[in-house]
C-alpha cells in the first residue's frame, strides 16, 4: 500500500506539470516566487537560535503575496543544526553566509521539513559530514521519485532558476510516522523533530524547541492570514486532524516560524485551522445533501476566507476543496 501511495503521488505531480489538460490547475503566476530574486535575512529569536526569512516577508505576507521558503539554525556546543536547505544553490549559499555571520562552527545536522524541493534540494551542497534528517516517507519518496519532484518544482517555480542542477542526496537519519527525535545541542538547546503524520503531505516534519518555545511549522502552516493551506498532495481528513493536534500542542506564547511567511505566533496560524475546519463543515454538509463535486464547488466558495491571497482560487477550487470532497465522500461510504 505504501509503494502504491508513493507511485500515485509522483504520478499526480507529473501530470500536474506535464499534461496539457492540467495547465488549468497551474497557479495564476509562474514562478510563484522567483528563486533568482529572493534575498534571505537573519532574525535572532533567542540566544543562539535564528530564523532565516525572505526579506520581503515582513511587508508582503499580510498582503497575500506568496513568499519563498523560511528556515533557521541553532548554534550548539559542537556545531550548527540547520533547518531547511532551500531550493537552489543561490539560496543555499545565502543561508551559509548568514550562518557564517554569527559562527564558524560546522553544520552537523540539516533538517528537511518536507520532500518538496524548496526544503530539501540543497542537500547535495552540504558538507559530507553533515547528517541529514527527514521524515521516513520523505526519504523513500525522494529516493524513488526525485526526477519527478524536480519536474514538479520547475513547473511551479520556473526553469533557469538552478533547480535543474540539483542532485539527489539521501537522508542519514529518518523519523517514522508518529515518532519524534530529540537532539540536544547543549546549554538547554533541545530540538525535537516531530513526525505526526500527514499535515500537508506524508513527508511533513516539525521542529520544536521546548525550552525556547520556538516552532518551525513548515508547509502545513504556510503563513498567517490571508494565506490558506496548500493541501495539494491528495489528502484532507488526516491533515485536518493533525493540523488541529499540532495547533493544540503549542503553548500560547510560542514563536512560530511558518513555512513561507514572516515570524508569527500561535494566534497568527489560527487562520489555517479556521479555514480547514470551516471547509470540512461545509463539504460535509454538501456531501450529506448528495451534491456532486462541481455542485459543491458552486456551494462552498468560502468568501469569508478569500481576503486577497494571490493563490486562493487556485488552491481552494483545484486542491483543498476537491481533496476534502474525496475524503469526506469516501468516509461516508465506509
Amino acid at each position: 500500500m505504501k509503494k502504491l501511495i508513493v507511485k500515485l503521488w509522483a504520478t499526480s505531480m507529473l501530470l500536474l506539470c506535464l499534461c496539457g489538460g492540467a495547465f488549468a490547475q497551474m497557479p495564476p503566476v509562474i514562478p510563484i516566487w522567483d528563486a533568482n530574486k529572493v534575498t534571505l535575512g537573519l532574525h535572532k529569536v533567542s540566544k543562539d537560535v535564528y530564523a532565516i526569512i525572505p526579506t520581503t516577508a515582513e511587508t508582503e505576507t499580510t498582503k497575500g503575496i506568496p513568499q519563498a521558503t523560511t528556515g533557521g539554525f541553532i548554534v550548539g556546543e559542537r556545531g550548527v543544526l540547520l533547518i531547511e536547505v532551500m531550493l537552489t544553490k543561490r539560496l543555499y549559499d545565502q543561508e551559509v553566509k548568514l550562518i557564517r555571520s554569527v559562527t564558524d562552527k560546522p553544520i552537523i545536522y540539516a533538517v528537511n521539513t518536507s520532500d518538496h524541493g524548496d526544503h530539501c534540494f540543497g542537500n547535495y551542497l552540504l558538507p559530507e559530514s553533515t547528517l541529514i534528517i527527514q521524515n521516513e516517507f520523505a526519504k523513500d519518496n525522494l529516493a524513488k521519485n526525485y526526477d519527478g519532484i524536480k519536474s514538479f518544482m520547475v513547473g511551479l517555480f520556473g526553469s533557469g532558476r538552478g533547480i535543474e542542477n540539483t542532485v539527489y542526496r539521501p537522508a542519514d537519519i529518518v523519523i517514522p510516522k508518529n515518532n519524534n527525535l530529540k537532539i540536544d545541542m547543549g546549554a538547554g538547546k533541545i530540538i525535537e523533530m516531530m513526525n505526526v503524520g500527514t499535515a500537508q503531505s506524508p513527508a511533513d516534519l516539525f521542529a520544536w524547541m521546548p525550552n525556547q518555545k520556538v516552532f518551525w511549522a513548515g508547509n502545513p502552516f504556510i503563513a498567517e492570514s490571508p494565506a490558506i493551506p496548500w493541501l495539494f498532495d491528495g489528502f484532507f481528513l488526516e491533515p485536518a486532524a493533525n493540523l488541529k493536534k499540532v495547533y493544540d500542542f503549542l503553548p500560547g506564547d510560542a514563536i512560530v516560524i511558518p513555512g513561507h511567511g514572516r515570524i508569527t505566533n500561535k494566534a497568527g496560524i489560527k487562520y489555517t485551522i479556521d479555514y480547514v475546519q470551516e471547509l470540512k463543515t461545509e463539504v460535509e454538509a454538501a456531501v450529506a445533501k448528495g451534491l456532486t463535486l462541481e455542485q459543491t464547488k458552486e456551494a462552498v466558495k468560502m468568501k469569508d476566507y478569500d481576503k486577497g491571497y494571490v493563490l486562493f482560487n487556485w488552491l481552494h477550487y483545484n486542491f483543498n476543496l476537491p481533496n476534502a470532497y474525496k475524503d469526506i465522500s469516501a468516509n461516508k461510504k465506509n
